[in-house]
C-alpha cells in the first residue's frame, strides 16, 4: 500500500501569524513536523501542501518535498485533495502542520486501520478523563461500534448517560488527523455539506451522513498542538530541555 504524509500549511493565523516559519529552535515549526512524519516507516513520501511562497521556500531550505496549492480551500481537506488529484498514492494521511510532539507510531496505527478491506477513512480518538472535557463543546467527542467503526462525532456529550453518572471509560475525544483512501478522498471532497456537518460544524460528518465507512483508533494520550503564543512557547522549552538532555 503506497502511502504519502500530506502536512497542509497555511501562512494565515488567526492566534497566531506564520505560525509555520517560526523558528526559536532554530528550524521552522513545520520542519518539527516534516521530521517527524519522515520516521513513519509506512509512508513512502512526505509532502507539505501550502498556498504561500515563503512556506514553499522554507521547505525547499530544509530539503522538504513542497506542493504549492490554491488558496481558496476552506480546510486542510480540502488541500490534501488537490494533492490527490497530481500524486500517485494509495492512502493519504492529513498530519497538521501544527503538532511537532506527535508520535510517529500514532500515525503508524492509522495507516494500519487503512489495511482493512472496505475502509474509506481512519482517525484517531483519545480516553476523556475528565466531565470538564465530556461537557466541552470545544472537545469533539466520538462514539463507534464494536468493529471500531465510528457512529457519530459530537461537540454534545455523547454518548448520553440518562439513569447514571458518566462512564469516562465509555468517552473519547476525537483527534482532528485522518486517513483517505485516494478515491474517497477525491469523490467526498467534491460532494456539497452535509446537514448534520452544517449543524455541527465538523466536516467528518460530511462522511457519516453520505454512508462512508470511518475506522476509528484510540491511543493513549495526544500532544498539545501549536495554536496559540503560548503554546509555542511551551514546545520551545520542551525542545530546548529534551535537546539539551540528548547532548
Amino acid at each position: 500500500m503506497n502511502v504519502a504524509i500530506v502536512i497542509p500549511a497555511r501562512f494565515a493565523s488567526t492566534r497566531l501569524p506564520a505560525k509555520p516559519l517560526l523558528r526559536e529552535t532554530g528550524k521552522y515549526l513545520v520542519q518539527h513536523v516534516y521530521d517527524r512524519a519522515c520516521e513513519v516507516q509506512s509512508a513512502s513520501r512526505v509532502i507539505v501542501a501550502t498556498d504561500d511562497l515563503r512556506i514553499v521556500e522554507a521547505v525547499r531550505s530544509f530539503g522538504g518535498e513542497v506542493m504549492m496549492t490554491r488558496a481558496d480551500h476552506v480546510s486542510g481537506t480540502d488541500r490534501i485533495a488537490e494533492v490527490a488529484e497530481v500524486i500517485d498514492a494509495d492512502v493519504f494521511v492529513n498530519l497538521q502542520g501544527d503538532e511537532p510532539l506527535f508520535e510517529p507510531a500514532s500515525i503508524e496505527a492509522l495507516i494500519t486501520m487503512m489495511r482493512e478491506p472496505g475502509i474509506d477513512m481512519a482517525t484517531l480518538a483519545v480516553p476523556i478523563a475528565d466531565a470538564e472535557a465530556y461537557l466541552n463543546p470545544n472537545v469533539v467527542k466520538v462514539v463507534s461500534d464494536d468493529g471500531g467503526r465510528a457512529l457519530y462525532f459530537s461537540r454534545s456529550p455523547i454518548p448520553f448517560f440518562r439513569d447514571s453518572v458518566p462512564n469516562l471509560g465509555m468517552i473519547r475525544q476525537h483527534l482532528g488527523v485522518y486517513a483517505y483512501r485516494r478515491e474517497f478522498l477525491l469523490r467526498i471532497t467534491k460532494l456539497p455539506p452535509h446537514p448534520l456537518e452544517l449543524a455541527e460544524k465538523l466536516e467528518q460528518l460530511r462522511v457519516l451522513g453520505t454512508g462512508g465507512t470511518l475506522r476509528v483508533g484510540t491511543i493513549d494520550h495526544a500532544h498539545r498542538g501549536v495554536d496559540t503564543p503560548e503554546d509555542y512557547a511551551a514546545f520551545v522549552n520542551h525542545y530546548r530541555i529534551t535537546h539539551r538532555r540528548a547532548a
